[in-house]
């Protein structure tokens, strides 16, 4: 595997350049401006979940409140230190135990669309599936509309690479210049799905065209030993792609040929979130898992060399064409998902 540690700050700037300092402008913080719910199914308790979503202050975080319980509900803050079962999804509890499940999907949207500050309400135990992908999570918070606070940004940097391996899986994160890069490969033994591979630089653009759409997805043969685990129990084809061998038993097919690829990508997005911030690094995974970023995840927080926070930037327009052809990478950032991550 390979890092780009290209000398870049956090807002893309090269640190060889004239730029001036004085010319950026810092990014803030986001949250909704007004609140706005949904109800659905939750994918694997099969539970009918109401979701809502509020604005929150600065520095809060997304924080899931459960409202179901006698005594006004427990809060779970959405960090990697709560995060206490990811075989099938990621499940974050509470010194309590109180949990709530599959929040991955959510988290996802709320980094592609760059909102650090959110309290979800839930009136059960799992978010709820929807269609399977991030985008009517997407829909949802573009309704309610997002607006900018009064508190400056800050991105994780990774600074050195970390990885785990397990047999065939492996996951990795090191540094990486302008934003996150997430790389995935995929090998099953069913022929619908076979080997496939994306790399995408997670910027908003890219975020809501090439990845919040993948739906999630299962092969029929698991069917039976996933419910009998507790696990699928709200799997249909109307919020999951099923495979049977060659087949895909989902009438309207595949929103991308490579849809299960992208799914795991937007997976990956949505727990590298549990950092509470946006993520400044390179994201690889191979045939990897939840489970496996949880444990690359805990690696990297034991190494406080391995990682620093940064204040995020952005770049005046008429300054980008200038900074991108000195540094020689004007056409690497000529695709649509490097250009909007290079630019904030």
């Amino acid at each position: 595997m390979t890092f780009d540690s290209s000398a870049l700050d956090a807002g893309g700037v090269p640190l060889t350049t004239s730029t001036s300092y004085d010319d950026r402008k810092p990014v803030f913080q986001k949250t909704l401006k007004t609140s706005i719910g949904c109800t659905g199914i939750g994918l694997h308790t099969g539970v009918r979940v109401a979701m809502k979503l509020h604005p929150a202050p600065p520095n809060t975080g997304i924080v899931f409140r459960r409202v179901d319980l006698v005594g006004g509900g427990a809060t779970i803050k959405a960090s990697w230190a709560q995060v206490v079962d990811s075989r099938m999804c990621t499940v974050l509890a509470d010194e309590n135990g109180i949990s709530v499940a599959t929040v991955e999907h959510l988290m996802s949207a709320l980094y592609g669309l760059e909102v650090d500050n959110v309290v979800v309400e839930l009136n059960g135990p799992e978010v709820p599936a929807m269609d399977g992908s991030a985008a009517p999570f997407i829909f949802l918070m573009e309704c309610a509309g997002i607006v900018e606070q009064d508190v400056r940004r800050q991105a994780l940097r990774i600074l050195k690479q970390h990885s785990y391996v397990s047999g065939d899986k492996m996951v990795a994160l090191g540094p990486w210049h302008d934003g996150l890069r997430v790389d995935f490969h995929i090998d099953f033994r069913a022929p619908a799905i076979g080997r496939q591979s994306c790399s995408f630089v997670v910027g908003t653009d890219t975020f809501k065209e090439e990845l919040s759409r993948a739906r999630t997805f299962g092969l029929l043969s698991d069917v039976t030993a996933l419910r009998e685990a507790g696990l699928a129990r709200g799997g249909s084809l109307s919020n999951a792609i099923v495979v049977d061998g060659n087949r895909i038993l989902n009438e309207d097919g595949l929103r991308h040929d490579d849809e299960f690829v992208r799914h795991k990508a937007l997976d990956a997005v949505g727990d590298l979130y549990l950092t509470g911030y946006p993520i400044i690094g390179h994201f690889i995974g191979r045939c990897s898992s939840h489970a496996d970023t949880a444990r690359l995840m805990h690696q990297v927080y034991a190494d406080p060399t391995c990682w620093e926070m940064v204040d995020m930037w952005h770049r005046p327009p008429a300054d980008t064409a200038s900074w991108l052809n000195k540094a020689g990478i004007a056409a690497r950032a000529a695709t649509p998902e490097r250009r909007s991550a290079i630019v904030g």
